[in-house]
């Protein structure tokens, strides 16, 4: 009896899996942090390589959200807050997430040489095709920031079949006029090429306000080793072509055009929302918000980007707080060049998993 008390004893003393919990653990932790770095790819387009960030499985069975950032930013600076906000969550688990960065925009990318011929914005948009094709994925749901929301939209002018939904921040469809391009020269010979991106980035109100954020960009645009790639990818988008946007030439799936009150391209996007189908764009007006609203405003943009999903026909059951609880919607608050007048609508159009019942054309202005 006493020696299997000892016997008992020694066993507890010297647990035969001694250390199983803590290897558990730090599995656990590593597969953590492997999904959310993601998975690098590096892959040959016809325009040369673009740097992919991947998240999630690469199931194809739903289709894959894909962004693009814009310029003076990359994947990581644009998109980082906004998809690892935590009630964003709930989206990224049911999608992979596919992060583009435009050629040599990538953070380490090293300087094209001098007199290296970047691409143009239409040979961009070529360089998302061979992406979709070398994931196997059918279909993507876009999402794209300023240059990035231009060469997305004129992907999908041309691939209507390859995008479910886009989702455009900041966007501007049309070519830069007479007046637009005297004036970039003029600013061309008074600003640094820095100062230049940075009034494309931010608002009027938030370059006075100096903020921190503002701080921020700054120095990091202005110490970048590929301040030169930045340089090339900004005359590209100054030589941009109009997209030719109107009634009769628009996309063929869902739009949420988003767009800070206080943006500087709230005009343009007005002006873009005025040219849409109504019956398939959403736009959503943000108060109190700048150029960055997926960085400034992750909760809102968030919350918009699900009821976007829901009426799509996916994640039916994903709970709407806080913008539900925020938004209110005008009959008439969103304007064109040519007065007052609505123009969007909660979108409705089904596609897998469902569909949602018609709403009536609304604009969403969010003003918490």
């Amino acid at each position: 009896m006493t020696t299997e008390m000892q016997e008992i004893a020694i066993t507890e003393e010297k647990p035969l899996l001694t250390g199983q919990p803590d290897s558990v653990k730090d599995a656990e932790i590593a597969a953590r942090i492997l999904l959310d770095q993601g998975q690098e790819h590096n892959i040959e387009t016809p325009h040369g390589l673009v740097h992919v960030t991947l998240h999630g499985t690469g199931n194809t069975r739903r289709p894959a959200i894909l962004t693009l950032h814009d310029v003076g930013l990359d994947s990581k600076s644009c998109f980082s807050t906004l998809f690892k906000f935590e009630e964003m969550q709930e989206i990224v688990k049911n999608f992979t997430v596919v992060h583009v960065d435009a050629p040599g925009q990538e953070e380490g990318a090293a300087p094209y040489p001098v007199g290296y011929q970047y691409a143009s914005m239409e040979q961009l948009a070529e360089m998302i095709l061979p992406i979709l094709q070398y994931f196997n994925f059918r279909t993507v749901i876009g999402v794209g920031v300023g240059v990035g929301a231009y060469v997305l939209s004129r992907f999908t002018l041309n691939n209507p079949d390859s995008v479910e939904g886009l989702v455009l921040v900041n966007m501007d469809p049309n070519a830069r006029g007479w007046m637009d391009w005297a004036a970039q020269k003029l600013t061309n010979l008074t600003s640094s090429l820095t100062e230049q991106i940075l009034t494309h980035l931010f608002s009027q109100e938030e370059m006075s306000g100096n903020t921190d954020l503002l701080q921020s960009h700054r120095e990091r645009i202005s110490k970048s080793p590929n301040l030169s790639n930045m340089e090339l990818l900004w005359k590209s988008y100054n030589s941009r072509r109009d997209l030719g946007i109107d009634r009769n030439n628009t996309f063929k799936c869902p739009v949420m055009l988003v767009v800070g009150d206080q943006a500087p391209y709230e005009e343009a996007a007005v002006e873009c929302n005025s040219k849409m189908d109504p019956t398939t764009t959403s736009f959503l007006k943000m108060a109190d918000a700048g150029g960055m609203p997926q960085i400034t405003q992750p909760s809102k943009l968030t919350e918009a980007f699900k009821y976007f999903i829901q009426g799509m026909g996916y994640m039916a059951s994903s709970c709407m707080t806080r913008l539900s609880r925020s938004r209110t919607t005008s009959l008439s608050s969103s304007y064109s060049m040519e007065g007052s007048r609505s123009r969007s609508r909660t979108l409705s159009q089904g596609s897998q998993g469902g569909q949602l019942p018609p709403s009536p054309s609304h604009t969403m202005e969010v003003s918490c």
